[in-house]
């Protein structure tokens, strides 16, 4: 196949796919389509096989760039902060609240983000953190956490042995 007959039916399929409805549309509408317009017999093998071709190489393009959209939209979304979320006086989002003085947060300190389950206080009505608690990096939150079933499995057998 020529390369100008190449170049002429990837811009017209393109075309024909932009201006499409893409939930009615069919490979087999395109090629139809564009076989009228171009006036070739586009369901010859190999122009056929071009043709779908395009057809995947468009719809690739087009889900990249609603994939992109998406993750563009999701992080304007977590800079203007996300109002379901709700976050401490000092910033950090607040996951959980273990009870009325108690708080699971993930914050940033000197450039590490830190899991924190921590005990608070009020003063002049915030909450502020005490000393009682433990931070801990990701990587020491994923140990933790890969470690929970054998502390459940710990904490199961004492307390089978208490009663």
């Amino acid at each position: 196949m020529e390369p100008e007959i190449q170049e002429r039916i990837e811009k017209t399929v393109v075309r024909i796919l932009q201006e499409s409805d893409m939930e009615e549309t069919t490979e087999h509408k395109i090629r139809k389509q564009a076989a009228a317009e171009l006036q070739l017999d586009l369901s010859d093998p190999p122009y056929k096989a071009f043709v779908k071709q395009v057809v995947q190489s468009f719809l690739e393009q087009q889900q990249q760039q609603q994939q992109q959209e998406e993750e563009e939209q999701a992080e304007e979304e977590e800079e203007r902060g996300d109002p379901r979320k709700e976050y401490d006086d000092d910033g950090d989002l607040i996951i959980c609240r273990l009870s009325d003085k108690r708080k699971v947060t993930i914050q940033e300190f000197r450039g590490k983000t830190l899991v924190s389950i921590r005990e608070y206080y009020k003063k002049d009505g915030k909450d502020l953190p005490t000393s009682k608690g433990i931070s801990m990096t990701e990587e020491q939150w994923s140990t933790f956490k890969k470690n929970m079933p054998a502390i459940e499995k710990a904490i199961t057998k004492m307390e089978s042995r208490l009663m």
